[in-house]
């Protein structure tokens, strides 16, 4: 089951299109996970994921790979924060780890705002 995660090739939409709709549902999986912990983030951290997030979007479409992440810079982000990025890198059913490497430093820095 690939939940989010849309395949090049279906016909008749571009990458661009897939891209904004894939992201557009992201963005909602985000915004509902982080609604659901009481996690508001501040407007330049939600504008930072939102980025964040629409790239996970294009990489996922595209198969483009993320330049290679230094796990050990991950190293003191909670365990729950890291269990959301998780989360959410599963609904797109196609992305590596490292992404939620990346995506669990958002909702590190936005539950500090509490």
């Amino acid at each position: 089951m690939n939940k989010g995660a849309v395949t090049v090739n279906e016909a008749g939409n571009g990458q661009a299109q897939q891209t904004e709709q894939l992201a557009v549902r992201a963005l909602g999986w985000v915004f509902d996970l982080l609604k659901s912990r009481n996690i508001i983030p501040n407007p330049v951290q939600e504008q930072m994921m939102t980025s964040h997030v629409r790239a996970m979007a294009h990489r996922s479409v595209t198969g483009e790979p993320l330049p290679e992440v230094d796990a050990s810079l991950f190293e003191e982000i909670s365990d729950d924060s890291m269990e959301m990025a998780r989360s959410i890198v599963r609904e797109f059913g196609n992305l590596p780890e490292e992404e939620a490497w990346l995506l669990s430093v958002h909702f590190e820095v936005a539950k500090d705002n509490l």
